[in-house]
């Protein structure tokens, strides 16, 4: 599959478009840890670092499907751009002004989370385009992204440590997100985004809620985040145990290379049968490897288990990708993906806020354990809507079978 990636990659614009997104998502990628620690060395409490977190977290979603809606009517340089400045000024005003005022800190980090590209969706929506609308091609690439983007969640924990390391966290907010901006001009200054254009849409006031396939998958995601969010804050606790905060940035960063490792090897292969049933098998063994972090063993084993924790999450995204391209209605499809992002980030932002005060009463322990609760509603949701997802909003149903249509990267 590597090869396959190599061969995506050198189709024009691929490259820059992959690279600059994930530059351009940095600053979302890494704000629930980046607050976290400017809050702590604040002085903050951990609920308070759970609530801003959460803060950002809720405005993240609730701007996200609205400026993704937007991109689909205007176009993407006229919305990401705007958006990645006053997002990065939000973090900015957190910087400068600190913790101690809470209507300030609250206010600064709602700002830059409910003005956050929606680069994310924007760039699923360029590949059809980029790479010629060969559908087994495309779904390669949402493929390549799923893995791109971990070595992100890989990456950017250590960017954040290394920088608090360097200089402090309220300087590491300003550099990351400084080059979030200059990876979102990278991306609509490009070609493909500035003429991209969306399908002709249905005039409709639901938009791509009105799919109930997506409605079952964006409801699952929900707490695949929650179970991601709440590891953030239990991490953190984790690492406070252990008198070591750069044990934070490892567990994180091995959380991001297990799902590196999992989506290599989810790409290295083709899968039969729909992708609807291979995300319930797939959000299940993510659930259950959340399981022994309640053990909270000693770093190293730790840092294990972090990893293994992370292994299906990016093959669970790939899928979900694809299955998100099978029932956003026709025009929605930067809306769709965004309503992904915003389901899982308001599950994020309530796994911060539930882990904060589980941590207080429970112990790190108890943080981890809504990991795994949270893991096992996500599975619990899809098991209930299988008959919702086994029609698609894009008419590749069988008639009469109930059965979808295999998934185009399977070879037969």
């Amino acid at each position: 599959m590597a090869a396959g990636y190599a061969e995506l990659l050198r189709t024009r614009h691929a490259a820059r478009l992959l690279v600059g997104t994930l530059v351009g998502r940095l600053p979302n990628g890494t704000a629930s840890i980046a607050i976290v620690l400017f809050t702590r060395a604040e002085g903050g409490s951990f609920s308070l670092a759970g609530a801003l977190a959460a803060a950002y977290g809720v405005a993240n979603a609730v701007g996200q499907p609205l400026l993704g809606r937007a991109v689909d009517l205007y176009g993407q340089p006229r919305v990401q751009l705007p958006a990645a400045v006053v997002s990065a000024l939000g973090m900015a005003w957190l910087a400068l002004a600190g913790t101690g005022t809470a209507w300030a800190a609250y206010g600064a980090v709602v700002v830059a989370g409910l003005f956050t590209p929606p680069l994310e969706g924007g760039l699923r929506a360029l590949w059809p385009g980029v790479l010629g609308g060969r559908q087994e091609r495309v779904h390669a690439a949402y493929a390549m992204d799923a893995v791109a983007q971990e070595v992100m969640f890989t990456v950017g924990p250590l960017l954040v440590t290394l920088f608090v390391a360097l200089w402090d966290p309220a300087a590491a907010l300003l550099v990351i997100n400084a080059i979030g901006v200059l990876g979102a001009l990278s991306v609509v200054v490009s070609k493909p985004s500035r003429t991209w254009r969306s399908e002709p849409r249905e005039a409709h006031w639901l938009g791509a809620l009105r799919s109930r396939g997506l409605l079952a998958l964006l409801g699952a995601f929900f707490f695949v985040g929650t179970a991601l969010g709440s590891i953030t804050v239990a991490g953190l606790s984790y690492a406070d145990d252990h008198g070591d905060q750069a044990v934070y940035g490892w567990l994180m960063a091995a959380l991001g290379l297990g799902a590196l490792v999992g989506g290599v090897f989810y790409g290295s292969r083709p899968w039969p049968g729909a992708p609807e049933r291979r995300l319930r098998l797939l959000v299940a063994l993510l659930a259950v490897c959340y399981l022994p972090l309640v053990l909270v063993p000693d770093p190293l084993a730790m840092t294990a288990l972090a990893a293994l924790a992370g292994v299906f999450l990016a093959p669970a995204m790939a899928c979900a990708f694809i299955v998100v391209d099978r029932h956003a209605p026709a025009g929605t499809v930067t809306e769709a993906f965004s309503w992904l992002v915003t389901f899982f980030g308001v599950g994020a932002a309530m796994g911060t806020g539930a882990a904060g005060p589980a941590v207080e009463r429970g112990g790190t322990a108890a943080g981890f354990g809504v990991a795994c609760v949270a893991g096992a509603a996500a599975l619990l949701v899809l098991m209930g809507t299988q008959r919702a997802l086994a029609v698609s909003g894009r008419g590749r149903a069988v008639a009469g079978s109930g059965e979808l249509s295999p998934d185009p990267l399977v070879k037969n």
